[in-house]
């Protein structure tokens, strides 16, 4: 095996290691040690956020075996200070003679330099090595650490005809068991489930991960309720179940004192944030306040108007719909998306490279949402 796909072999190795970390709000990374006689002697990734990073992880299950070895990392190494010392200064008192680093840091908050710092010091470094696979494992958290907003997927469920529910409102269910399961992945991924308060009076959804071999750390991710008037109601499944999993409703001035006096004493937290021209929570500004709470990526399931404002305002990134063999009728519930839209399908969003998957009997088509208009603008 040649040298450079013996690279491409190790580092997939670390990313398989960070596909399995969950340390919002920091970044995804996973690290290999290769000793010096080619074998590999230790993989890690970093666990959960105050844990030790991937490289300390793995350097520290390498002990010895890592003097005058490699090790791949799908991040640049830390070379500042923070809940743990810098991955640098471990990485230059371990012996490794060469780093191989998939992507560069893209945070701009800190000094950074560490590969600089390890060439310096006469350690062979690097860069680029499964670089793709290495960027979209860390998208979400960079999209966070560079803008301040969150990374927002929009789920959606619909009918062949394009319908959410049949003309007397039933909505469950339009997709099948499987797909359902699927949707528990998704959220399981997330650090927020998010839905406008049409759809949390209408559904009274839990929005909480029934798998729990989905959440090996036994947290459910934040609920997230968009509600300007503050009209969810008290005897609703998120509010009776605020207590057990975090429920935060976005509300805005108009949001009457004593329903969030209610709320609060129910368990959830009750944030007020600016409103839109129209009186709704301004769905930026949600944003906004939510990832300066740590939330790094949110699940949109709706309502209609909602998904039509993250698409309206460019904000989402992934697009993840299911879509059922069935006909709901012409006067089934429709809006599944609820916005103006493109004055042509040349200027729609869309997913250029869509991944196609069958889960039961839906068709599940998911991947990077691209907006062509600021495409060429840029």
């Amino acid at each position: 095996m040649s040298d450079k796909a013996f690279d491409q072999q190790m580092m997939r190795k670390a990313l398989e290691r960070a596909r399995r970390a969950r340390p919002s709000p920091n970044p995804p990374v996973g690290a290999v040690v290769v000793g010096a006689d080619g074998q590999l002697v230790a993989a890690a990734h970093h666990l959960e956020a105050g844990s030790p990073h991937a490289e300390m992880a793995a350097l520290q299950e390498a002990r010895e075996a890592a003097r005058g070895g490699t090790l791949y990392v799908t991040l640049e190494p830390c070379n500042h200070e923070g809940r743990t010392p810098p991955c640098v200064d471990a990485i230059l008192t371990s012996g490794l003679t060469r780093v191989v680093v998939g992507c560069l840091d893209p945070n701009p908050h800190v000094a950074g330099g560490g590969a600089e710092r390890l060439r310096a010091a006469g350690i062979t470094v690097d860069i680029g090595v499964a670089a793709v696979e290495s960027r979209t494992l860390i998208a979400p958290w960079a999209k966070f650490i560079t803008t301040g907003m969150p990374h927002v997927a929009l789920k959606l469920a619909l009918s062949l005809d394009g319908r959410i529910a049949s003309r007397s409102g039933a909505s469950k269910w339009v997709t099948g068991p499987e797909a359902r399961a699927k949707v528990q992945e998704l959220r399981a991924r997330c650090d927020a489930v998010a839905v406008g308060i049409g759809t949390a009076v209408q559904d009274d959804p839990r929005l909480t991960v029934r798998d729990r071999t989905l959440l090996p750390e036994g947290k459910n991710p934040v609920r997230v309720v968009l509600d300007s008037q503050l009209r969810l109601p008290l005897g609703s499944r998120l509010v009776t179940t605020a207590p057990q999993v975090p429920t935060w409703v976005l509300t805005t001035e108009q949001g009457s004192a004593e329903a969030e006096a209610a709320l609060v004493d129910a368990g959830c937290t009750v944030m007020r944030v600016a409103a839109s021209a129209e009186g709704r929570v301004d769905v930026p500004a949600a944003l906004r306040a939510i990832a300066e709470r740590g939330v790094v990526s949110a699940l949109f399931e709706g309502g209609a108007e909602l998904i039509g404002s993250l698409l309206a305002g460019q904000l989402a990134d992934e697009l993840h719909a299911f879509v059922a063999p069935l006909l709901l009728g012409p006067r089934g519930r429709s809006g599944v998306v609820d916005w103006a839209g493109p004055e042509t399908p040349a200027e729609a969003p869309r997913i250029e490279s869509p991944s196609w998957e069958v889960c039961g009997k839906d068709a599940y088509a998911f991947g990077v949402i691209h907006y062509p208009d600021r495409e060429s603008q840029s």
